[in-house]
């Protein structure tokens, strides 16, 4: 009788100390001092149960769970908190002034360690690298979002812009229910690769959709990676089922890129010298010809692998977003229209560079848009220094966490946040905002190098759409589910209703 009741004891305290040594392997260590400046900061429940609790929480959270965890953890704790998930110091910032001393600060640029898993598809690109290679490559890709060059795009987002309500109007005849999002990822990235790349993908006419699927896998496994602490460890990561689903998308992104640039060296392989046009692609191609040594071929596919994800990803997200919100707010979608009018009369011609900038409404549309549903939800900083934030002081090798979805939806910088209203950003009602309140495409050195790129993309393909359709959506706000991957990705959407304009 006493061995039946000893050998239950025995198993659950194998079992917690399994689970203690298990932690132990992957908890990250700092040093006392950096512990004890942590002590000083708001804070979520400390102790070694609590944070032990606290891993085990975020392991459970799914993508759509996210944002509204760090909703009410922010709602509970404060604009400011500490949380330590296996040793690793996080805190995060929703305030404004606390942005903006982070997010302006040239000394801060590094990400966090979040961004290192991504090292294996993007290596480091543009989006991963920091210190000298991330001034040097910004510096390099800075000229690629020129406005004269952004000016030669605008035909290409006109092309693809009528390709893509072309294949929507085919729905018109047929009475069918629309779900627009795959639609407009085929249509971006179809953009995406002529204009930076210079090659033409082709995918709305039913091509790349494997590249596509393959995106989905990975950024779905990464943020699995990132909330799951037992798949921090680069071992067991691989032993996984998301590890091998993992390696396995990899191959399909990295074969397309490679196949991307060595088709592009073809094309160029008469081209002795770079040009005052070069696209992105051309100009890291041209470099690598006459300076082998520091641009290198991984060198070139780390950046057209981060270009092709993060300019096609998050566009595509946001015109979705547009137009769904437009087709629930009729009155908001004719005063676009009338505008479109007043540029373009009854004519079908393409829109113009002076076009795009006419586009005042739609413009304070798509930053409505992205008010409430910002293509990337969040954003990670590893401090290289203490950084001092009105009485505090965080040391040096915090995570900072900026979650510009929730900042967005902050009542005393916007009343009735969830309310859709693009007069919020009218010059008169916007003057006055902290120019930190609205962060899309994040701020500071570090803000986004395509955001006027974006935009012009977005006015094109939404005005396109517009002028030739009435878009009716068949729901509710409430049915736009989001979940937070990598980028802000619909979980599910609301269909539409598409009818042509006579």
């Amino acid at each position: 009788m006493m061995n039946l009741i000893v050998l239950p004891l025995i198993l659950v305290l194998m079992f917690i100390v399994s689970i203690l040594l298990f932690i132990k392997c992957f908890c990250v260590r700092r040093s006392e001092e950096h512990y004890r400046m942590c002590a000083k900061l708001p804070s979520m429940p400390r102790g070694y149960i609590a944070d032990l609790k606290l891993g085990f929480r975020h392991a459970t959270l799914n993508p759509k769970d996210v944002l509204p965890y760090f909703a009410k953890v922010l709602k509970q704790y404060g604009p400011m908190v500490y949380m330590n998930v296996l040793g690793r110091s996080y805190v995060l910032l929703n305030d404004p002034d606390d942005i903006k001393a982070l997010l302006s600060s040239s000394q801060h640029i590094n990400k966090g360690p979040e961004y290192g898993m991504l090292k294996p598809w993007l290596n480091k690109g543009l989006l991963t690298s920091g210190n000298q290679k991330w001034h040097s490559r910004r510096k390099l890709l800075t000229y690629t979002f020129h406005f004269k060059i952004l000016e030669t795009y605008i035909p290409t987002f006109n092309k693809h812009a009528k390709l893509l309500t072309k294949e929507l109007g085919k729905m018109v005849s047929s009475g069918q229910r629309v779900s627009l999002y795959s639609y407009m990822t085929l249509c971006a990235l179809d953009i995406i690769s002529e204009t930076i790349m210079g090659t033409e993908l082709r995918s709305q006419e039913g091509r790349s959709m494997e590249y596509v699927k393959a995106i989905y896998r990975v950024t779905d496994v990464m943020i699995k990676r990132i909330f799951k602490f037992w798949l921090w460890n680069n071992y067991i990561f691989r032993l996984s089922q998301s590890g091998r689903d993992f390696k396995k998308s990899l191959k399909i992104l990295h074969t397309f890129t490679e196949n991307v640039i060595r088709e592009k060296r073809y094309k160029l392989e008469t081209v002795n010298s770079l040009t005052t046009e070069e696209i992105s692609i051309d100009l890291l191609i041209g470099l690598s010809k006459q300076n082998p040594e520091i641009m290198t071929d991984l060198d070139i596919r780390e950046e057209v692998d981060t270009f092709l994800f993060e300019g096609h990803d998050t566009s595509s997200t946001a015109m979705t977003l547009a137009l769904i919100l437009l087709g629930l707010h009729q009155d908001v979608q004719n005063s676009v229209r009338e505008e479109l009018y007043s540029i373009f009369g009854d004519s079908d011609r393409d829109a113009t560079m002076e076009d795009l900038k006419s586009m005042t409404y739609l413009e304070r549309v798509i930053k409505e848009t992205l008010r409430l549903y910002p293509s990337v939800p969040g954003v990670t900083r590893t401090l290289r220094q203490c950084l001092n934030i009105r009485e505090y002081k965080i040391p040096s090798q915090t995570v900072i966490g900026v979650i510009p979805y929730l900042l967005h939806r902050e009542d005393k910088l916007y009343p009735n946040p969830l309310t859709f209203n693009p007069d919020r950003f009218l010059p008169e009602n916007s003057c006055n905002r902290h120019p930190y309140a609205y962060i899309p495409f994040s701020a500071g050195p570090r803000n986004c190098i395509g955001q006027k790129y974006a935009m012009h993309q977005m006015k094109t393909v939404i005005s396109t759409v517009i002028r030739q359709m009435q878009i009716e959506t068949l729901g509710s706000q409430d049915d736009i589910i989001i979940g937070a991957q990598l980028i802000l990705r619909p979980e599910s959407l609301p269909d539409i209703k598409i009818i042509k304009i006579q």
